[in-house]
């Protein structure tokens, strides 16, 4: 039996679940051969979706229990995280708990060559600023050591578009404050919004967006800086997903030499 792939994203409640589909679309014509199943790691967005949708979301471990059940011995499991943070490493700990051997899917950014694939790739999303405008990258953040990445990412980007690119988190301190300072401080009027993001859901809709005084519309609208936003997240861009799929491939690639094949 061909090795058996498990999607694993963290899950979302929005409408944004469509850019799930159009993945798992352009994943299952690469892997055609391959069974394909998706699992879930938020325990909080399977809870949510069961009550308000009356739809069975699974964790790694249901579904790598329920390969194992099918008579398979391996799987691989490949991760949807942007970087290699807190909920990844969940994820493998996760994984160590089944009896079934698992070769482990990398996240988006975890080498030279993701990056590179990236700042070339992210030029289809929006072309280079202007001296009045700015494009600002929004993520999700960590308090893993990983964190460091979005400045890494920050730096490659300004070296390849420009400095009036910068990249900032959700969930990160002063974050948002500095960039709309850095933002003023040049004279920008305005400011092109990305998620930066898998899936552009409530992070997006409420956080980067939304109407609250503390979203980051606000916070630059509150300096006279019109706002607009790309509405969708990085999982809709074929580049993104080529990504994933080398890292599907290398870890098919490593399961199959450990197994002498």
């Amino acid at each position: 039996m061909k090795t058996p792939i498990v999607i694993t994203a963290f899950g979302t409640t929005t409408k944004a679940v469509d850019t799930y589909d159009y993945m798992d679309a352009k994943i299952r014509e690469s892997f055609s051969d391959h069974e394909i199943k998706w699992s879930y790691t938020s325990k909080m967005v399977r809870n949510l979706v069961k009550k308000k949708q009356k739809i069975e979301l699974k964790s790694t471990k249901e579904v790598l229990t329920e390969l194992e059940d099918e008579g398979y011995n391996q799987a691989v499991v490949q991760s949807l995280h942007v970087l290699c943070g807190t909920e990844f490493h969940r994820l493998i700990n996760e994984t160590k708990q089944c009896r079934i051997r698992t070769s482990i899917g990398l996240p988006l950014l975890s080498s030279l060559a993701d990056y590179s694939a990236l700042i070339t790739g992210i030029g289809n999303i929006f072309s280079t600023p202007g001296n009045d405008e700015a494009v600002v990258l929004v993520g999700h953040g960590t308090e893993h050591p990983v964190w460091s990445s979005y400045i890494a990412l920050e730096y490659l980007l300004q070296k390849e578009y420009g400095s009036n690119i910068y990249v900032g988190v959700v969930e990160g301190e002063n974050s948002c404050d500095r960039i709309v300072q850095a933002v003023k401080g040049r004279g920008i009027k305005s400011v092109l919004l990305v998620p930066f993001m898998i899936v552009a859901g409530v992070h997006f809709k409420e956080d980067l967006i939304g109407d609250s005084e503390d979203s980051w519309k606000s916070r630059f609208e509150r300096e006279g800086i019109e706002v607009r936003a790309v509405d969708k997240g990085l999982g809709y861009y074929p580049f993104i997903v080529d990504i994933f799929i080398d890292h599907i491939k290398q870890a098919l690639d490593a399961i199959t030499s450990h197994q002498g094949e």
